[in-house]
């Protein structure tokens, strides 16, 4: 399902190079194929802003090629942004009311970096309920990451997320659990996830929820869940969409928080990212980097090129199998109308998904 560059945002041309298929618009135009347009609420930082986008976009460009996707990111304007982070947003992407008044066929939802315990004190809570709300009525189907996983969970749901206590993060193995999900459909049965936070929702709060698990891991947790009717609400609480590099870039940003006197202690090492050799580098590196702190000399610089390129990503494919099902599902259920505001036999009365809808029976 190749992207089209609909308008000139850097992330297409960043794909582009990359080796992926994108379309312009006049070629485009041409094919005959459907389109389906697909919301990215992107509540990331200003500095995970752009790769946020192409993570997802690339997730979604990779998939079967049976449609053309036309990508619309958005954001909050109640998110605090610096002058760069409001230029890329105020020329690339769309509002909230143009694609309310325009119409999707998907939404996905990103993360994002928490500044209270409680959620319901992040500027972002009442305005993403506003989309949520929206898009329960509007849109075929809902895919929240992580953050706003929890966010959903607790304002829909009424389950609040847990304290772990410690830091979450890493690659982790997990299990599916229930193999006859269509969006689990011929995908490994046991893979990998990234994972990085401090709280979680356990499985019995998910099953409280009257949602259905599909992914879990023993030690991290429910990964993949959707609403009883299978498909209006999709829910990780892992990071599939992760490059292989971003659990070494966010130890880096660690490292340099330590360096700088932000935190009391050198960042423990996420769970399997580093191998033996890997690990003994950076183990090396801490002692050098601790001496230059305790002399007051400048810090060393950390040895990107002895590690990137023994980091091994073994959670793309499945995520990538995860997302074209997901697209697959969604291809067959919206309507060749656009802009319609329900789907046939969906409740507009029934909250985000808890009742069975006739649509089951397509699935």
């Amino acid at each position: 399902m190749p992207l089209v560059s609909h308008n000139a945002l850097p992330t297409f041309e960043r794909l582009r190079r990359s080796g992926q298929t994108v379309l312009e618009t006049g070629r485009a135009l041409h094919q005959h194929i459907r389109e389906l347009h697909i919301g990215l609420l992107n509540m990331m930082p200003d500095a995970a802003l752009e790769a946020t986008e192409r993570q997802f976009f690339r997730l979604v460009g990779e998939s079967n090629p049976i449609a053309q996707f036309y990508m619309h990111p958005f954001t909050l304007n109640q998110l605090p942004r610096g002058d760069g982070a409001r230029k890329h947003i105020s020329r690339y992407y769309d509002t909230f009311d143009q694609l309310q008044r325009d119409g999707l066929d998907a939404l996905i939802i990103t993360g994002a970096t928490p500044t209270h315990p409680d959620l319901s004190q992040e500027p972002f809570w009442e305005p993403l309920k506003e989309v949520v709300e929206w898009a329960n009525s509007n849109v075929t189907s809902t895919l929240c990451s992580c953050l706003t996983t929890h966010a959903v969970l607790q304002s829909v749901h009424q389950q609040r997320r847990t304290p772990l206590g410690f830091k979450r993060w890493g690659v982790f193995p997990h299990q599916v659990v229930d193999r006859s999900h269509p969006l689990v459909h011929d995908v490994n049965t046991h893979f990998d996830v990234p994972h990085s936070r401090f709280n979680e929702i356990t499985r019995e709060q998910f099953e409280r929820a009257g949602l259905h698990i599909l992914v879990e891991s023993e030690v991290a947790g429910v990964h993949l869940a959707v609403s009883r009717d299978r498909i209006r609400w999709v829910y990780f609480q892992g990071h599939p969409e992760y490059d292989t590099v971003s659990l070494w870039k966010e130890f880096k940003r660690e490292v340099l928080s330590y360096a700088a006197g932000q935190r009391d202690d050198f960042p423990v090492f996420p769970n399997h990212l580093f191998q033996p050799r890997e690990r003994a580098i950076l183990n090396e590196f801490r002692m050098r980097l601790e001496e230059a702190m305790a002399a007051g000399r400048d810090i060393p610089a950390l040895p990107d090129e002895l590690i990137i390129g023994r980091l091994n990503n073994t959670w793309h494919d499945t995520a990538e199998a995860i997302i074209s099902n997901w697209i697959g599902t969604v291809y067959q259920l919206t309507h060749q109308e656009r802009n319609r505001p329900f789907m046939d036999g969906i409740d507009p009365a029934d909250p985000l998904g808890l009742g069975l809808h006739a649509r089951e029976a397509v699935q």
